[in-house]
């Protein structure tokens, strides 16, 4: 797969794509006397997304003529599943989207990645202190820096208010997991599917385990599982989060055939008011838009949201959240002008146009002025006051083991295993890691 001169002109900005099938859209920029090519590699498919970042391409090539990114998005499995290839590859990209964690590390210890500490550290640390120390910290090994930070997420639930009035149910009353488990039966009461689930892509299913690990848990169980020390994940702890879920699931909470579908059709099935309820990303709502079966999804005034509800005697509090820290993962062989083109797509500037625009949660300082959607700015004060935020387990355990989280957490609620299976499960897969 080449990343240049590829597609036909058009406007003089080029264009090319792939089969549909495998979900990619390939979109040049530059001029054709440009000297340095810089490939950027993302997963995202929102067309006013893919437009906001075409417009700080043009921004960026006006100041460098000389300089020519090319943009390639992938949809979310295809992604994940070409990463690995495309970094063995001739046509290796000079940064690509990161969830940092586990996984950012292993990616890393193989060499395929450049090591950003002195680029953010030249200047007098300019680059470094552009950014909340948080999230350099988070893309941080070995006092190694391996990502530019680019935002900060968090998973919440988004609620649709017409059916929740419907089943006479008040989201600011669910503030416990058994308020929670109460409010899906009045919902499936009044003749409504609860959730939209994601059990196809099978990581969606997964924040719920890892929500309830940190509900009943807290920091201390997690971190001493993911170190190797105590009982691991056969903390009962742990092993009752899995009950929970395991609770959860007895209710049949997720619409029909939730087992295969893909992030975008559960996205498609809360879009299209066919669930009361989804676990998803600070960005749901935009997404939800784009995936409903009318491209307009629910008014934004009708989504509602609450942080995931904490549960009686657990260590875990409710100011604990779970979401991403998101950056652009540098490749080993990527030129200074790479670097240079990632500090200006994540200045100040950019990322508080990017905030107004619904597509993040910036990490910019002095772009958090920027968040002016009512959803986002919930989730960002959320997270402002946040007193432990974990990164996604599967991301952060690393891919073997978040592959056997993401399988125990569809099995679990779906009543194929007991919770003691499942974290005997995941204990044996990082015992094998290690």
């Amino acid at each position: 797969m080449n990343f240049a001169n590829k597609g036909a002109i058009f406007g003089g900005r080029r264009f090319a794509s792939m089969a549909a099938a495998a979900g990619m859209l390939l979109l040049g920029a530059g001029a054709a006397s440009a000297t340095t090519v810089v490939k950027w590699l993302h997963l995202e498919l929102d067309p006013k997304f893919v437009a906001a970042w075409e417009d700080i391409v043009k921004k960026y090539e006006a100041q460098h003529p000389d300089v020519d990114i090319q943009m390639q998005f992938l949809e979310n499995e295809a992604f994940k599943a070409k990463l690995p290839t495309l970094l063995q590859s001739d046509d290796v990209p000079d940064f690509f989207y990161s969830w940092g964690g586990g996984v950012l590390k292993q990616q890393a210890e193989t060499g395929a990645l450049q090591d950003v500490t002195a680029a953010l550290d030249a200047d007098g640390g300019k680059l470094r202190n552009a950014y909340t120390p948080s999230s350099v910290s988070g893309l941080t090994f070995d006092g190694k820096t391996w990502a530019i930070p680019y935002k900060v997420g968090l998973v919440s639930f988004f609620y649709n208010k017409e059916l929740f009035a419907k089943a006479g149910v008040k989201a600011e009353e669910i503030k416990s997991w058994a308020d929670f488990l109460e409010a899906v039966k009045k919902i499936k009461e009044a003749g409504i599917v609860p959730i939209a689930g994601g059990g196809g892509d099978k990581w969606p299913i997964h924040f719920y385990w890892s929500y309830l690990v940190m509900r009943e848990g807290g920091q201390k169980v997690f971190e001493a599982a993911k170190n190797g020390e105590g009982e691991g994940f056969l903390d009962p702890a742990i092993i009752k989060a899995g009950d929970d879920l395991a609770e959860l699931g007895k209710l049949e909470p997720f619409q029909p055939g939730y087992l295969g579908a893909t992030w975008p059709q559960t996205l498609g099935v809360f879009g299209d008011g066919k669930a009361a309820m989804i676990l998803g990303f600070e960005n749901t709502e935009a997404n939800q838009r784009k995936n409903a079966g009318d491209g307009k999804g629910l008014a934004t005034d009708n989504i509602g949201r609450f942080a995931f509800p904490t549960v009686e005697g657990g260590a875990g509090q409710a100011t604990d959240t779970l979401g991403g820290l998101n950056g652009w993962a540098v490749t080993k062989k990527a030129s200074k002008e790479a670097i240079d083109f990632l500090a200006f797509l994540t200045n100040a500037e950019n990322e508080r146009a990017m905030a107004k625009g619904g597509m993040l949660l910036p990490v910019a300082v002095g772009a958090g002025d920027g968040v002016t959607s009512p959803l986002l700015a919930e989730s960002a004060k959320q997270l402002a006051g946040s007193t432990w935020h974990q990164n996604f387990f599967d991301q952060d355990l690393g891919a073997a083991v978040g592959r056997v989280v993401n399988d125990v957490s569809v099995e679990i609620v779906s009543g194929q295993m007991n919770s003691k299976d499942g974290a005997q499960m995941i204990q044996d897969a990082f015992e094998l890691e290690q």
